[in-house]
């Protein structure tokens, strides 16, 4: 079913249009003329943002910084295994599904690590993605909406690890 939802949607505004007679690849042209000047304001953040998440990841100042945090992270309840999912994610999404990969082929997927790490990968967000985006269009910037995002994150995180247990 959740296959033909885009076939489906795609006809459905199709029809939409004939029905109103409005010329659609006219207004679809108009909407990307407007998408232009939307994605030149946004391309140098979004630039910033993929590049500095790449140098994390790839520099090995993730896994530094994971090994770092790790016996704190066990402290509240987190698996020291999944500090590096922890700290990717925020900057990542794709990097974040690699480590969920790893840590689901290592562990097995019924395992209790795994469960943490779904729930961590599930109930986190790319929030310097997210904010490159939001103040690269609104070009006012605030650290307490990251901070309050990160906080949210790690809370996620603990209370998920600690459900995992439980349950």
């Amino acid at each position: 079913m959740s296959a033909l939802l885009f076939p489906l949607l795609f006809l459905g505004v199709f029809l939409f249009a004939l029905l109103r007679k409005v010329k659609l690849f006219s207004a679809f042209s108009e909407g990307v003329k407007g998408a232009l000047p939307l994605l030149a304001s946004l391309f140098p953040s979004l630039a910033a943002v993929l590049i500095l998440s790449e140098l994390f990841t790839q520099s090995g100042l993730s896994g530094y910084l994971a090994r770092l945090l790790a016996p704190a992270l066990k402290l509240v309840g987190i698996p020291e295994e999944l500090a590096p999912l922890l700290l990717v994610k925020p900057f990542s999404g794709s990097g974040a599904t690699a480590l969920l990969s790893e840590v689901i082929a290592q562990y097995g997927a019924d395992s209790y690590l795994a469960r943490c790490a779904c729930v961590l990968y599930g109930s986190s967000e790319t929030t310097f993605y997210l904010s490159a985006l939001y103040f690269a269009e609104t070009k006012k910037f605030s650290p307490l909406p990251v901070a309050a995002a990160l906080a949210g994150n790690l809370l996620a995180a603990i209370l998920g690890c600690l459900f995992c247990r439980i349950l």
